[in-house]
């Protein structure tokens, strides 16, 4: 079962079409007697975890080892300590005396967590046995699912290609029966035999053909593959010109699209369909009424800058600081508050004023203390209380180095009258 705020309102609405999901609440809203159950120690968020658990620790992790905040202990052993033995996540492993039931295991959690072990570092161990089950569980196609023996599907094969580049394992040799995790991922862009508007979009999970229909999730979230990029995106490369459309001749086949053109190609359907619907993508679906769609919109987003065309996201980043504190609930859901410091960061945005809101420190209070934050990092207010808590109410790590401050200024002043008065040190 997936939850809107596990992987967005698009592939939510997809599974519920095929019958394998139920209509849940949002992953970090409170269900009806959850309050009754404590949250795991470590974790990030206070909602119930067990369809987004680990999802939602992986991209607070990354975020906020971006924003050069160093996790609790207890946070990072968190999802160290829920890996299965083969080398996977459940999306949330509850008993971890239990041993994991490898048809259950999440490859979109997997991805993510490879790639939170990577920013954090020192976890090689760990993310070389999430890439081998990667490489395990990868389809004879190429492409990866939401659980293993399923049909692939672009969302998972894009966060699968992701947590390669970030393990540094070129998606061009992990292959199986031939085909690499590029070609697993050409499987679902449309290209020339596609209607002109669709082109360079990614389906959710279907043949790219003619009959394809371009879903705005999966093209959010496979655009940051398609461009080479993970999590975090640090690119700060700049294309001046405007994204190259897929080129298409007359009779042009139903040939994927060629991977040095799939990146170019899918920014450019993005910067369309952004500027056609107000710099946000849409959640259209049949007999209901089109809805902004925060995720996609990030991902792309993500997608666009590491593509080098950040000037083609600014104004999709401009919509998510001015409405992203409905999608995170105001701060309180992490996995929405997690992926918007992401977007914050990538687009070179301060994410302590982020649309009026300093998302580091709404993150930091979702979660255990922070053992550290740099001081070119973004230390707040919040982060501070939390510490004094965690200090049993005494003095904080931020009022002793107060303090010694104070004394060093005090220090100096008194060697310097010394000094000009003749006397020694």
């Amino acid at each position: 079962m997936l939850t809107a705020a596990r992987l967005g309102a698009a592939a939510l609405t997809a599974a519920l079409l095929t019958g394998t999901a139920a209509a849940p609440a949002l992953a970090d809203t409170p269900t009806p007697g959850a309050g009754a159950t404590a949250l795991p120690e470590g974790l990030y968020g206070k909602g119930d975890p067990t369809y987004d658990a680990v999802w939602r620790q992986s991209l607070s992790l990354t975020a906020l080892a971006a924003a050069k905040v160093t996790p609790a202990d207890s946070a990072v052993s968190w999802l160290t300590g829920r890996q299965c033995a083969d080398g996977g996540w459940l999306s949330y492993r509850a008993d971890v005396s239990a041993a994991c039931d490898p048809t259950q295991a999440d490859s979109n959690a997997t991805a993510a967590a490879i790639q939170a072990l990577v920013s954090l570092g020192g976890h090689q161990d760990a993310v070389d046995k999430g890439v081998q089950w990667l490489k395990v569980n990868q389809n004879a196609d190429g492409t990866w699912a939401y659980n293993p023996g399923n049909p692939g599907d672009a969302n998972s094969t894009g966060l699968a290609v992701n947590a390669l580049f970030a393990a540094k394992a070129d998606p061009a040799g992990v292959a199986k029966a031939g085909k690499n995790a590029f070609d697993g991922l050409a499987t679902f862009q449309l290209g020339c035999a596609a209607p002109a508007d669709q082109r360079g979009a990614f389906v959710y999970q279907s043949a790219p053909d003619a009959a394809g229909e371009a879903n705005a999730l999966a093209t959010g979230q496979a655009s940051l593959a398609a461009a080479g990029g993970k999590l975090p995106v640090t690119n700060t490369n700049r294309t001046d010109a405007a994204p190259k459309p897929l080129t298409c001749t007359d009779g042009a086949t139903a040939a994927p699209v060629p991977r040095a053109d799939s990146g170019e190609a899918v920014a450019a359907y993005l910067t369309t369909q952004l500027a056609s619907d107000g710099q946000h993508l849409m959640l259209k679906l049949a007999g209901a009424t089109p809805t902004p769609d925060y995720t996609a919109t990030a991902w792309a987003v993500l997608g666009l800058v590491q593509g080098g065309h950040p000037q083609q996201a600014a104004g999709a980043v401009d919509w998510l600081a001015k409405e992203g504190g409905t999608w995170t609930k105001g701060g309180t859901d992490a996995a929405a508050t997690a992926t918007l410091l992401l977007v914050a960061q990538a687009a070179q945005r301060d994410p302590a004023t982020f649309g009026g809101s300093d998302l580091v420190a709404q993150l930091t209070a979702l979660g255990p203390a922070p053992k550290a934050v740099a001081a070119n990092g973004s230390p707040t207010a919040s982060a501070s209380e939390t510490a004094k808590k965690d200090d049993g109410g005494g003095l904080s790590t931020y009022w002793v180095l107060g303090i010694g401050l104070l004394i060093g200024i005090g220090g100096g002043l008194l060697l310097s009258l010394q000094r000009k008065r003749g006397a020694r040190p």
